[in-house]
């Protein structure tokens, strides 16, 4: 039987007690099974490491198709083995009971050579047929221990036509300060605030969180909370903050106002610093997150101050939403935008938006266009005309070629 554990706990697996367990990771689930395990009480497994597809479930309309992983064992590697099953559901447990798997359709299996015992990297192309085609990597160490991954690939153009079928929510949280007991009072964050939420919300299907007029606490618990939550590989996190904004020439560091913040603070400490900022979102858990900044010297996010949006992939408009996605989502995306660099910028006048905040919510009303997907790429049209203009960059860990896109529910 089969239960599923941590993977955080996979090196701690080392006893054939444990029969057929199954270990969740964000990207794939590896079945290992000790049931034949010639070392009671020191067997380890094969690691599959998944390079091409990186997410667990594709679509495409092509019958061609690439795999490429690596594996790593403690233990000699004897056989590896690529199976291509017809996939009738996903093979889990569903109320105690294991789901089958589907009929074999073709098996490929891949010679281990001498140098490839203990870490191997292994290429293939595959042709899968129309339907639902799960892609099998079984790999065998010397102590007769087994270890599965699948990627389940949808081919096909009634099977890749709905992005709907994709596993994957949008979060949008919404920092916004208008009122200060120190510095003078805004018109517009709370105003822009709320309606860039609301048409995430209504129009994008975003599960949006508006934080209004939050002390420096309030602002760290809820990023910790954030933090804490548990993602799928496909989730993104949208975060507007819009308020003051504060830097320090002298130390060459930017920071956000808060509510109780001083308006002569030697020290910065009732500010909230870029730099703490940055780590700490760049640190929550979810593969795809997009910081938006409508605050004074809000360029000075990036160490650097990016003078330019660097290049953007164009939409891929011939494939469907969902390959699109797929595709797009890819690689972990920490990207940004600020209102400005390293200088003032407007709030605007009452009754209407800031110019930023503007643009943004302009940006959200177009829907994307024909196809329904608003990128990073088109968001940035509706912006960089602003006086001054706006920042965009990357942070953290960001990944070459990723992503963020507002898809139309």
């Amino acid at each position: 039987m089969k239960k599923l554990i941590a993977l955080s706990l996979v090196f701690l697996i080392t006893t054939p007690a444990l029969f057929g367990q199954t270990i969740s990771a964000k990207t794939n689930k590896v079945s290992v099974d000790f049931t034949n395990a010639k070392n009671d009480t020191n067997s380890s497994f094969p690691k599959i490491n998944w390079i091409t597809p990186v997410n667990e479930t594709v679509f495409q309309k092509d019958a061609k198709f690439e795999v490429k992983f690596n594996i790593e064992s403690r233990d000699p590697l004897v056989k590896v083995t690529v199976n291509v099953r017809e996939k009738d559901s996903s093979p889990s447990l569903r109320g105690g009971t294991t789901v089958s798997q589907g009929a074999l359709r073709g098996s490929m299996p891949v010679e281990v050579k001498e140098g490839d015992k203990y870490n191997m990297l292994v290429e293939r192309k595959i042709t899968l047929l129309d339907g639902v085609n799960e892609v099998e990597i079984i790999a065998e160490n010397q102590q007769g221990v087994k270890a599965s991954s699948s990627r389940f690939v949808h081919v096909g153009e009634t099977l890749t036509a709905d992005a709907g079928k994709l596993q994957r929510t949008d979060y949008a949280l919404i920092i916004v300060t208008d009122k200060y007991e120190n510095w003078p009072k805004l018109t517009n964050p709370v105003f822009d605030g709320r309606t860039i939420g609301r048409e995430l919300e209504t129009a994008f299907g975003f599960k949006v969180d508006i934080v209004e007029n939050p002390t420096q606490d309030q602002i760290w618990a809820k990023l910790r909370e954030y933090a804490e939550k548990k993602y799928m590989p496909l989730d993104q996190l949208f975060i507007f903050v819009a308020g003051h904004g504060h830097f320090d020439d002298t130390f060459k560091e930017g920071y956000l106002v808060v509510k109780e913040s001083l308006i002569n603070d030697a020290g910065n400490s009732t500010y909230i610093s870029h730099n703490r900022l940055r780590n700490n979102i760049n640190n929550i858990p979810c593969e795809h997150i997009f910081l938006t900044m409508d605050v004074c010297f809000g360029g000075t996010f990036d160490d650097a101050i990016a003078s330019s949006r660097g290049a953007m992939e164009s939409p891929y408009k011939e494939i469907s939403q969902s390959e699109f996605i797929t595709r797009k989502l890819a690689y972990k995306t920490r990207k940004y935008l600020t209102s400005g660099g390293k200088e003032y910028v407007s709030d605007g006048t009452p009754g209407h938006h800031s110019p930023f905040a503007s643009r943004v919510i302009a940006a959200l009303k177009s829907r994307g266009g024909n196809d329904g997907i608003l990128s990073l790429n088109e968001l940035l049209t509706y912006v960089e005309k602003l006086n001054p203009e706006p920042k965009f960059g990357k942070f953290g860990s960001d990944a070459p070629g990723s992503e963020f896109v507002f898809v139309v529910k």
